[in-house]
């Protein structure tokens, strides 16, 4: 199951890169603005809270280790993203070695007050989706900047 995960992995990261690279066609600026329809994010911002995610449910819940989030404010261009992902990519690593072969054990972790009971494929499934879910946002906010969105599916033309 580990190696499929993996696998999956790469999907995740190849689409991952197309969104990059078409990021990276879009003014800074454009990145750095806050769009009044999307609560006042901007495509950065967006980008960094799906890190964070990946941060929380990796790190802090699943393997107990308690790294420092990535800060909206330090990132102002998609090279400061680009490394956040690097250190996604190695907790992905990590988080497949830990539960790699245990995919349905029970994780439980006290969270707002309650006991939240998942298991690592649960975790793993929750990251990668929500990571695409904010990928169509950022796409959607671009359009909104009036450039034409890429395609950066896990399935290109």
């Amino acid at each position: 199951m580990q190696t499929t995960l993996l696998r999956q992995y790469q999907l995740v990261t190849g689409a991952r890169a197309a969104l990059f690279n078409y990021c990276e066609t879009v003014r800074n600026d454009d990145l750095l603005t806050p769009l009044p329809s999307f609560n006042d994010e901007s495509m950065i911002s967006q980008m960094t809270h799906v890190a964070n995610c990946y941060l929380f449910w990796l790190a802090h819940y699943a393997m107990q280790d308690h790294r420092p989030f990535f800060q909206n404010q330090a990132n102002k261009s998609m090279n400061d993203v680009k490394q956040d992902y690097e250190q996604v990519n190695m907790m992905i690593n990590e988080f497949l070695h830990k539960y790699g072969q245990a995919l349905d054990v029970p994780i439980t972790f006290l969270r707002h007050g309650n006991m939240l009971t998942t298991t690592p494929l649960q975790v793993f499934t929750h990251v990668t989706t929500h990571e695409f879910h904010h990928k169509g946002q950022v796409l959607n906010m671009s359009r909104q900047l009036g450039y034409i969105p890429a395609d950066t599916d896990v399935i290109r033309t």
